[in-house]
């Protein structure tokens, strides 16, 4: 039977590049694969097909070979001293194109299968840990008690009982792998038994039970640095769930809420908060006292100041988190307009009223605040 051009099995140029030729043939291979086609004898030929066009164009000096013989390079007899006589069938190292493909499930030709190992990573933990306002912007040390999984002091996290060890799986030999012939391929699958690590616990530890681990509380003393903010997470790196087997532990982050203030609002180190004050205080001026986070301070509000101008008090924010120096604290002022005035002071404001003209005619809104700036 005439054979099909090894180019035009995988769908190729004669001068495409290996990276072309191993692409082409791990999307037919997954096309045709047998377990995406089962009872498809037409599916396997060509998969078998595939596998013998990539075997001879993926090797350099196959390939080369090929281009000048053709098929008559690989069959008996086909000329004196040619190195590739005694046809395809030999076993080929296909496992770099499956391997991401179809994970552990095959193991081409060649290509020996790891045991895999016992040792498990720990699984990392989180803590949700809520601060008052102060204690994120001042830093604050807490204790906090966590359950979690840690290595059995009775088997030193081996799982088998005092003087007692795990043993060879006898399903698989202790490789890890049991292995089937499925067509053209050598097939390998992790072992059902021993899932894959090669040994089993006969004898387990009579306190962890054969799993190596116990769960147990444990106390950590957080520490909080000046300066955090909401959702802020500390990692402390093996305080998680200890690993099986002897693995590594996992981490613990620790994942700060924050509450809100009762007036101040924060804006990276910056606090912000509002002051109201009366009319008469934004017209003649007048000294404010407010809280800060540090204690008093005062603010001096000079005559005419107008509802939404803000005075700023340099370092009284937030400090710098791992670093000198602090945010400020922005202060806004409110011009507050009454709402209910006895008959004296509505009288009063009458008084002023007709010493004050003000045009009410519309202005634009840039204009409207130009005027602003120039009584500020």
């Amino acid at each position: 039977m005439t054979k099909v051009d090894y180019y035009e099995v995988l769908s190729v140029s004669r001068d495409a590049n290996d990276q072309e030729i191993k692409t082409a043939y791990r999307k037919l291979a997954m096309q045709y694969h047998p377990d995406r086609n089962p009872n498809n004898p037409a599916a396997e030929e060509k998969f078998k097909e595939c596998g013998e066009a990539y075997s001879v164009l993926s090797d350099p000096d196959k390939r080369a070979a090929y281009d000048r013989y053709g098929h008559a390079a690989f069959q008996g007899g086909a000329g004196a001293g040619n190195p590739f006589t005694g046809g395809f069938g030999g076993a080929q190292d296909l496992g770099d194109i499956f391997g991401d493909l179809f994970g552990e499930m095959f193991n081409m030709g060649g290509a020996g299968g790891r045991k895999a190992s016992r040792v498990q990573r720990g699984r990392d933990l989180r803590y949700d840990l809520m601060l008052e306002f102060e204690e994120a912007v001042f830093g604050i040390e807490r204790e906090i008690k966590i359950r979690r999984m840690e290595m059995c002091d009775d088997c030193k996290g081996s799982g088998a009982a005092k003087g007692k060890k795990a043993v060879t799986c006898t399903q698989c030999g202790g490789r890890g792998q049991q292995r089937f012939q499925q067509g053209f391929f050598s097939v390998a699958r992790t072992c059902s038994v021993c899932g894959g690590t090669g040994t089993l616990i006969v004898d387990p530890c009579a306190t962890c039970r054969g799993e190596t681990r116990v769960q147990a509380e444990h106390t950590i003393l957080v520490k909080v640095p000046a300066g955090v903010e909401q959702d802020t997470r500390i990692r402390y790196q093996g305080e998680g769930e200890a690993g099986k087997f002897g693995g590594p532990a996992g981490d613990l982050y620790v994942v700060l809420t924050v509450k809100a203030h009762k007036f101040f609002e924060r804006d990276g180190d910056d606090l912000h908060c509002v002051m109201p004050i009366s009319f008469p205080q934004a017209a003649l001026g007048t000294e404010l006292e407010i809280e800060t986070l540090e204690g008093s301070a005062t603010i001096k509000v000079p005559e005419g100041t107008q509802s939404g101008r803000e005075f700023k008090l340099k370092g009284k924010g937030v400090p710098h988190l791992n670093s000198h120096g602090k945010g400020d604290l922005i202060v806004e002022i409110r011009v507050q307009t009454p709402s209910k005035l006895n008959k004296a002071q509505k009288e009063l404001l009458r008084q002023l009223s007709e010493t004050m003209v003000v045009e009410n005619t519309p202005t634009s809104r840039g204009l409207f605040e130009k005027v602003k700036e120039m009584f500020s």
